[in-house]
């Protein structure tokens, strides 16, 4: 039996964007931790997943299958929002381009959402969880969400922004104090990267709706 192209089990991690020593903050051995252990732990793992997956055939057990399944769904997105978290840091936090506009249209002021956004990632603090501004492509609209588990995010949302909330991503420099690490994920987001994935997300929004971007 050949093994299928979209279960190949070659994922392969994405290089960090920055030094890992360069952001303020948040410490090398943070970071480097986080990149090694926690998204390169789910990269392998999601290897080792999609090996088991090859093997399913019309005797697979239906549970052990679903279970192969959540667990799939769960390593695949926290590939996938790792990549987009660390590829939103690095930059020096100064929020500038479309996305300003696309913000305050959406939330009255940049200032409003910015408190929606802290205070959606607090309530993850001391759980897990991820913090996303996303933007909705059937509807065109910006939306700030949480989810649980790498697996709640919302359907159609093209994530924008991502703060992952695990402890992980914060325990080692501020213990339980996640509100200071919320301040220094804000000091070092690349906001050239949040405005380069609006455009990407538009365009796709307007293609999916059918309308010009």
């Amino acid at each position: 039996m050949s093994t299928p192209r979209a279960l190949a089990g070659t994922n392969a991690t994405v290089p960090l964007p920055f030094a890992a020593g360069s952001l303020g903050g948040l410490s090398e051995r943070l970071i480097s931790s986080h990149y090694d252990n926690n998204y390169g732990g789910a990269v392998r793992n999601l290897n080792r997943l999609e090996q088991e997956l090859a093997k399913i055939n019309s005797e697979t057990p239906p549970p052990i299958v679903a279970a192969l399944r959540d667990r799939e769904l769960a390593f695949r997105n926290s590939k996938s929002l790792h990549e987009a978290y660390f590829a939103n840091l690095g930059g020096n936090g100064k929020r500038s381009g479309a996305i300003e506009a696309e913000i305050a249209g959406a939330y009255g002021t940049t200032a409003r959402w910015e408190e929606q956004m802290r205070q959606t990632a607090l309530g993850l603090g001391g759980g897990s969880g991820w913090a996303i501004l996303a933007y909705e492509l059937d509807t065109g609209a910006l939306r700030t969400v949480a989810g649980g588990n790498h697996t709640q995010v919302l359907a159609l949302g093209a994530p924008l922004l991502v703060l992952d909330m695990y402890e992980h991503s914060y325990q080692m420099d501020y213990g339980a104090a996640a509100a200071k690490y919320v301040d220094a994920f804000f000091a070092n987001v690349t906001w050239d990267e949040v405005n380069r994935r609006l455009e990407r997300a538009r365009s796709a929004s307007a293609a999916i709706r059918g309308a010009k971007a």
